[in-house]
């Protein structure tokens, strides 16, 4: 494994172009969408499930212009039960793409290009909340078998590929940072700066890790026959 530093040139301001949305708290949506808009009109929002259409909803009569589903934007159908949706090159490229970086860029117009009418994009913010897998653990009666169905995979990835590349994205992991972010992005011209996606990026990557620490202290504590198997149809 090799080390790579200081290949490509750090952009301070970026303007919010394309925005991935994958949320379970769907609060605060409408205020951020429409803040969005109005710092870039022609901002286009990707999206699935549930999240894709509160976002059509609150697009109304432009959502032909503003929105796009991740599945038309990948060309991959997603697995019964809403997995591996966004588990796809062409969203985590569009996530972790450096700008600047040529071969990044090839990476994304040409190569992704595949299986789908849309090329690839560097998306500007990722909005991401994760399945509430605490407050699942926290309600009586709930067994090992509903925790683990309610262990979000691709929110999760989606959110440290996000923090990992603050350099060029920003990420929303929480409604209560909606309204400052817009604030934030009135008062730099509609622009995202550098310093609010570091900021961004380090609270992306604690609220994951505390995430994951909740979900090893859970299964630490099951007995496997006691917790566990009872509640299985073993064959």
């Amino acid at each position: 494994m090799s080390i790579r530093e200081n290949i490509h040139q750090v952009i301070d301001l970026i303007k919010p172009e394309h925005i991935l949305v994958s949320v379970f708290d769907k609060a605060g949506l409408d205020g951020l969408i429409e803040g969005i808009l109005a710092a870039n009109p022609g901002a286009r929002f990707y999206s699935t499930g549930g999240t894709g259409k509160k976002i059509a909803e609150i697009l109304g009569a432009d959502a032909s212009k503003n929105y796009i589903s991740v599945e038309e934007f990948t060309g991959a159908p997603e697995m019964e039960g809403g997995l591996v949706k966004t588990l796809h090159p062409k969203i985590h490229a569009g996530l972790l793409a450096e700008r600047g970086n040529p071969a990044h860029e090839e990476y994304l117009y040409r190569t992704l290009a595949a299986g789908s009418s849309c090329a690839g994009v560097y998306f500007d913010i990722f909005v991401g909340n994760l399945y509430p897998f605490t407050s699942v653990i926290e309600k009586e009666g709930t067994t090992a078998e509903t925790a683990r169905v309610n262990i979000d995979i691709g929110g999760p990835a989606m959110t440290m590929a996000s923090a990992k590349n603050w350099h060029s994205i920003a990420a929303l992991t929480s409604p209560s940072q909606y309204a400052d972010f817009i604030a934030v992005l009135k008062n730099n011209g509609g622009r995202i700066s550098l310093e609010q996606r570091f900021n961004l990026a380090t609270h992306a990557m604690k609220s994951i890790g505390e995430y994951r620490s909740a979900i090893g202290s859970y299964f630490t504590r099951l007995d496997f026959h006691k917790d566990v198997k009872p509640y299985l149809n073993v064959q």
